[in-house]
């Protein structure tokens, strides 16, 4: 397997497209590419960016990923500017089929099910997903409208006849929730759901990272829900219950919120030791209008849902992106495989910027990369998806680190 990997930061889309993709040509030493993932700002010009690409690639290697806040490789992170990077594979014998469905504002399950129809799976195989988060952008003082990875991947596994690990992320373009866009093979599109399956003779490990503490360890419950819209908390509205926590209501103005997260707790209800590995977290991407309700990021919980009230903890998050990449590391020597090279899907929440911190919570995962010699792409998402409790499930605030091992 070689691995080639291309970054840029420049206004000419179509220049960029083509120095990233000659710069991850030369990086790999690669002259036959089996496949491409690239993303760019939404500052860029992405069809003009994907022009620039194929011009170096060809028109038979296919190119999938789409936007997003930024990247992230061995020696940079960049998300101001123009930003936009590559990853190039080349692997005489893996396989791969690809497959794009559009209509995700119309029914994500729909779109997940069209997606996999089109696909021959295998029960050794490994699905990249990437899709489109954003349904609505933020208008008139509302939050945006977001499409949900849950039913999309419902519909995705509800065609499977096993279970496969599916590795990927919702887009964002930028922080303010405007319009995504996806490469799907050989186009720009948007509302879409695009899907790589890779069969050959690799392995990918996965490690999430985490970065919440529970506020108080309370527990609380849903008791009016319809979709990713929570009414009531302990049969009393949420918002209210929200702007008890915060004291005053400066928080709605935030979008999404700054720091207070739900946790939904997978592990022992009453624990000794906190344990982040347990906790699926949804971030609060704003208040309704007429403040009779919060929406999160996914529509994944019902009536009768249990959560604690989680914190956004910069200093846990450092810990845990370094510890979990050290483990995972460790981990994978131990097996005798060989890493080839690591993606890292992280939440667009986590950067320096966002976090209102001084250092990358991405050094950490790069610093220990690179004294292990891995070569390292990622990128600023909205949402990330991986392999949870053994099931696929989307993911906020975490960065998903998969190491690709021969």
């Amino acid at each position: 397997m070689k691995v080639g990997i291309g970054h840029n930061n420049e206004e000419d889309a179509f220049a960029s497209g083509v120095k990233i993709a000659q710069q991850a040509l030369r990086d790999g030493a690669i002259t036959n590419a089996t496949f491409s993932l690239a993303f760019c700002h939404g500052n860029v010009n992405a069809k003009e960016l994907l022009q620039g690409i194929r011009s170096v690639l060809g028109t038979k290697t296919p190119v999938l990923g789409g936007s997003a806040i930024g990247f992230i490789t061995n020696h940079s992170i960049s998300y101001e500017g123009y930003p936009a990077g590559i990853v190039v594979i080349e692997d005489e014998d893996m396989q791969i089929q690809v497959a794009a469905t559009g209509g995700l504002d119309h029914g994500e399950k729909t779109v997940g099910r069209d997606l996999v129809r089109q696909l021959s799976v295998e029960k050794d195989d490994t699905l990249l997903l990437f899709y489109d988060s954003i349904q609505q952008p933020p208008a008139d003082n509302s939050p945006p409208v977001l499409n949900s990875s849950t039913p999309l991947l419902k519909g995705i596994e509800n065609e499977l006849p096993f279970n496969i690990p599916i590795i990927g992320a919702g887009t964002v373009a930028d922080f303010n929730f405007s319009p995504s866009i996806q490469f799907i093979g050989d186009d720009v599109n948007s509302q879409h759901a695009a899907a790589l399956l890779i069969r050959g003779n690799f392995s990918v490990d996965v490690q999430i990272m985490h970065g919440c503490s529970p506020k108080d360890g309370i527990y609380h419950t849903i008791t009016k829900i319809e979709g990713s819209i929570i009414y009531e908390i302990d049969n009393l509205p949420a918002v209210e219950v929200i702007n008890d926590i915060y004291g005053d209501e400066e928080w709605q103005k935030q979008l999404p919120v700054k720091r207070l997260t739900i946790g939904v707790n997978h592990g022992e209800k009453f624990w000794d030791h906190f344990a982040e590995q347990n906790y699926v977290n949804r971030l609060i991407t704003g208040v309704l209008p007429d403040k009779s309700g919060i929406v999160i990021f996914e529509a994944d919980f019902d009536k009768g849902t249990e959560f604690q009230f989680m914190l956004r903890d910069p200093i846990k998050m450092l810990e845990s992106a370094k510890s979990n990449t050290e483990s995972l590391m460790q981990d994978i020597k131990k097996s005798g495989k060989t890493p080839q090279w690591a993606f890292y899907i992280d939440c667009a929440g986590r950067s320096a910027l966002f976090s209102e911190i001084l250092m990358e919570e991405a050094a950490e995962v790069q610093e220990v990369l690179n004294r292990n010699n891995i070569p390292l792409f990622g990128f600023y998402s909205g949402v990330e998806i991986a392999p949870f409790n053994n099931k696929n499930r989307g993911l906020d605030w975490t960065g998903v680190l998969a190491v690709f091992s021969i």
